[in-house]
């Protein structure tokens, strides 16, 4: 795991923008998160921009809330954001110029301090599946056709 990253990629039947507006939006969040964790937005939040802040109703376990920030924006192509810890989630599309788009997700803890412990409660085999089942719901909600 020296890379610290975990990250998975699918084409999907949609072109980029309109999957860019689907994870711009963090209200949409639910509808397309494979891990079950994510609940809902919390109020407030707003179309993503490089630098919003943006709470999230999560549950693992216990519910929780989670204020998350975005760290890199390329409009139509790239969006991430960064939890308090300093691990990233991060979504880069790519056209491929026959009205599809390869998705790819990442989780990334590089820059988490305790990377150690993100490791040893095996969150990035959890969060790998949970990325594999949001690309499930990606290309059932935008079958290649």
């Amino acid at each position: 795991m020296a890379s610290r990253k975990v990250s998975d990629s699918r084409v999907i039947g949609a072109p980029a923008a309109e999957i860019f507006e689907l994870l711009a939006d963090p209200a949409q969040h639910p509808v397309i998160d494979g891990s079950g964790s994510v609940r809902g937005a919390r109020p407030g939040s707003q179309r993503l921009a490089l630098g919003s802040k943006f709470g999230m109703d999560m549950k693992i376990g216990l519910p929780y809330k989670i204020e998350n920030t975005v760290v890199e924006f390329e409009e139509g192509s790239l969006i991430a954001w960064r939890h308090f810890a300093g691990h990233r989630w991060r979504w880069e599309l790519q056209d491929q110029g026959d009205g599809t788009t390869k998705v790819t997700e990442t989780f990334d803890w590089s820059r988490v301090g305790a990377a150690w412990f993100i490791e040893l409660v095996k969150f990035p085999a959890k969060n790998l599946k949970g990325i594999r089942a949001t690309l499930d719901r990606l290309e059932e909600r935008y079958p290649v056709r």
